[in-house]
């Protein structure tokens, strides 16, 4: 294998931003990359939060990559990485990088070399990953590439899991978005079927004005709140003892997608690792701005099983017939944006259980509960499903990433 030093074989890119005080600058059609749009990705980047027109690039340091280059982030989140799925620009928290020469090196080889390399780094515990990134950075690091042939096998692995990881992805987002769209149907636009089967408002349905939420609801529909009331109960700190189990923090999730933490026994656990998962549970974060969700369905015994939480989340334990309903509450941008509002404190912003009290929950009759519950309770499950095969299959690339970059697995063709 030819060694090199990166940056003798990789072009590097520097980022900028346009001035935000010129609106001429902003609001265009080109993709303009931060690092929030890319460090929870699986493999690619697709869009980005903002967008700059053609005056802002060229009246600004940032500039363009095209298809499949890659991004990696300089500041804050240190070293993620992602491929382009699209030419985009980016900010000087980020360098772009590709390859001088793809007759002997390929963009797609250096995407994996990279993600091979940061994991040794974070396993060796060297600060943040390289503890900060600029130029110099690459020139101390070594590449090491085989012939082309062999760069596109081992790409050609790796990349079949990064896809099947994203498929399922996918379909998870897709059973989220059916679950949402019938809890709103239902329970924000008050179109539950009726007893003739037709939408209940639309219908001419009899709503009544709540004072507490200052807005007509169907009559006979109560309110409550969601620390205190018929349908759920807030799961208290304290754990059952335990030899062996990993623990999740707030930073393994991202919205609902799993990431292990570290392994740790009852007695060496730290004071946050204190939260008991358990069937039909639903967990939040805590923190502001902070969109982390876990849902426990029948199926999650293999999460209980293997689980610890922090005291970052909050868990909500449902009555089954409400667990689909409670479900879409938490997930909804209603939830997170009154929770956004509540947090508090001098250094996190955060909601306690008393914050949980003044965020009122409509109670639906139990038989539409359970009607609801008989339609999404299923997706549900399936989604966590899914969860668990990512995580094997995530496991599996993770294995093979260091032993394909080092040559230590041949592949036959």
């Amino acid at each position: 294998m030819n060694i090199y030093k990166f940056s003798d074989v990789v072009k590097i890119i520097s980022g900028g931003t346009p001035n935000t005080k010129i609106k001429e600058y902003w609001n265009g059609n080109i993709k303009w990359l931060s690092i929030a749009d890319f460090k929870d990705v699986n493999k690619y980047v697709y869009d980005t939060d903002k967008k700059i027109t053609l005056n802002g690039l060229e009246h600004s340091a940032t500039k363009m990559l095209n298809k499949n280059d890659i991004i990696i982030s300089a500041r804050g989140t240190i070293g993620a990485l992602a491929i382009l799925s699209c030419p985009m620009a980016f900010n000087q928290s980020c360098f772009g990088l590709t390859s001088k020469d793809n007759s002997i090196l390929l963009n797609e080889y250096t995407y994996y070399y990279l993600k091979n390399y940061i994991k040794i780094l974070k396993y060796k515990k060297e600060g943040s990953v390289f503890g900060t990134i600029d130029t110099s950075t690459f020139n101390k690091i070594l590449i090491q590439y085989p012939p082309i042939k062999e760069q596109q096998s081992i790409i050609k692995i790796l990349s079949l899991l990064d896809h099947l990881i994203d498929i399922k992805n996918n379909i998870n987002s897709e059973l989220e978005q059916m679950a949402k769209t019938l809890y709103n149907y239902w329970f924000v636009q008050f179109d539950f079927p009726d007893e003739n089967g037709r939408p209940y408002k639309s219908s001419g349905g009899k709503m009544v004005w709540n004072e507490e939420l200052k807005k007509e609801i169907p009559e006979g529909w109560e309110v409550e709140n969601l620390a205190n009331n018929s349908l759920s109960a807030i799961i208290p700190v304290g754990i059952e003892y335990f030899n062996k189990k990993n623990y999740l923090e707030t930073k393994n999730i991202n919205n609902e997608l799993i990431s292990d933490g570290a392994w740790i026994s009852y007695d060496n656990r730290e004071n946050r690792a204190n939260m008991q998962p358990e069937l039909n549970s639903i967990w939040f974060a805590k923190m502001k701005k902070s969109i982390k969700h876990i849902t426990l369905p029948n199926n999650s015994k293999w999460f209980i099983d293997k689980y610890i939480l922090s005291t970052g989340f909050f868990g909500i334990k449902c009555i089954y017939d409400a667990f689909s309903y409670i479900h879409c509450f938490i997930n909804s941008d209603y939830f997170e944006a009154k929770k956004d509002i509540l947090a508090h404190g001098a250094t996190q912003k955060a909601v306690n259980n008393q914050d949980l009290e003044r965020i009122p929950l409509i109670i639906p009759p139990t038989n539409l509960l359970k009607v609801f519950n008989s339609k999404i309770y299923n997706l549900l499950e399936m989604k966590l499903n899914m969860i668990k095969t990512n995580q094997k299959l995530t496991s599996l690339r993770e294995f093979l990433l260091p032993l394909l970059m080092n040559g230590q697995a041949l592949i036959k063709e």
